[in-house]
């Protein structure tokens, strides 16, 4: 699977592209501004966007999703918690502060445990609610995409509506934590660092 790490939007999110490297299918994770940014990073790897992911629904992962979408047509997939979450009126009351634009809802809904197929690879939903309800990170050994959910030598907020700073730390400890060390850690802002693993956060990351 290739990788591309990009800085994007006004809240400097870590958006990937990633793409099959035998199909040129490619999917964009968290698409939090800077579409034009985004769109010429895939034009010029000639890819076919076929899903925009989101770890979750907070506004600066997703403000991206409707330029990406109607520029590439591809299908936007969320957690069903935070799908649900983030469309009631409350939430969209609450985020509106941010000034950034809403998503369009999800085309597809998905739980823990299933798969994303992105030409011949393949993507494991892992259910991390904390920072959200629906937060997850997206694994394809030995990469693991993680959002908000940890940081390098840090981890999501949770004084947000919908968070649960001991759900958070439960996700960690026991979803994340128990991965193999060696797994590299893809975060969803460089707020300590841009890539680190496991094994590393395991050790140094003074929150646990």
């Amino acid at each position: 699977m290739k990788i591309q790490q990009l800085t994007v939007g006004m809240m400097s999110v870590c958006c990937y592209i990633i793409s099959c490297k035998k199909t040129g299918k490619a999917a964009i994770i968290d698409p939090g501004g800077d579409e034009e940014k985004i769109l010429a990073a895939c034009k010029d790897n000639k890819l076919d966007v076929v899903y925009i992911l989101n770890t979750h629904g907070h506004p600066d992962h997703v403000c991206g999703n409707g330029p990406v979408q109607k520029a590439t047509g591809a299908q936007i997939i969320m957690h069903r918690s935070d799908a649900e979450f983030f469309s009631t009126a409350d939430a969209k009351s609450y985020f509106s502060m941010l000034g950034l634009p809403d998503s369009p809802p999800a085309d597809i809904v998905v739980e823990d445990g299933e798969k994303i197929i992105i030409g011949e690879e393949v993507l494991t939903v892992i259910h991390t609610p904390g920072h959200t309800p629906g937060g997850v990170c997206f694994y394809n050994a030995p990469d693991c995409f993680t959002g908000d959910t940890l940081f390098v030598g840090g981890l999501g907020r949770t004084d947000f509506p919908g968070g649960s700073m001991p759900e958070l730390s439960k996700s960690i400890q026991e979803r994340l934590m128990t991965l193999p060390p060696e797994t590299i850690v893809w975060p969803g802002h460089g707020y300590g660092g841009f890539q680190s693993t496991i094994g590393d956060e395991a050790e140094g990351n003074p929150y646990f």
